[in-house]
């Protein structure tokens, strides 16, 4: 006999995605967050989540010419400065029902390297109109206060944000 159920994949069978985040502070030491889009499939859960820039980082790319690639191609920033590299990767977990969906079931999460920059261009530069070919990642953006970023991140991404803050929120300050 015959059946068609999938077995229920093992979490701890898949690795994790190699990617890159990025905390971008402006002169007034505000965060640049996105919301994102509800795109069709979503990787990492729908909702009205914002985040910081982040993506997948290439075979064989360096994580930090990955983070400079992804903030350009997420956000259209150039402007700015890396004032901090966060000395370890940091991993989240995708919630169960993502498991097996998300980046077509390749992955149980992603493995982050997070960077900070300070962005003095003008935020005329900033546009969240993909490239060509690209899907829309974020539907607007704004500054926010540090204070405000893990109610704003998707719940199960938050362990990860905390860590971040705690080495990049002293640099949220105005110049």
């Amino acid at each position: 006999m015959s059946t068609s159920a999938k077995s229920p994949i093992d979490p701890a069978s898949l690795p994790y995605r190699p990617c890159v985040g990025q905390m971008v502070i402006n002169a007034d030491g505000l965060v640049w967050v996105g919301c994102r889009a509800d795109a069709k499939n979503e990787a990492e859960g729908r909702g009205a989540w914002w985040q910081m820039p982040q993506g997948g980082i290439d075979d064989d790319e360096d994580p930090a010419a990955a983070a400079v690639r992804e903030l350009y191609e997420e956000t259209n920033i150039r402007s700015v400065s890396l004032i901090a590299e966060h000395p370890r990767w940091l991993n989240y977990d995708l919630p169960p029902d993502l498991i097996g969906k998300a980046w077509r079931g390749r992955y149980r999460g992603q493995k982050q390297k997070w960077f900070a920059y300070r962005f003095f261009g003008p935020d005329s530069e900033i546009s969240i109109i993909p490239p060509p070919g690209c899907e829309v990642e974020f539907i607007s953006w704004r500054w926010a206060e540090v204070g405000e970023l893990l109610d704003l991140i998707v719940p199960f991404k938050r362990d990860v944000y905390r860590e971040v803050l705690k080495d990049f929120a002293p640099l949220a300050q105005p110049l």
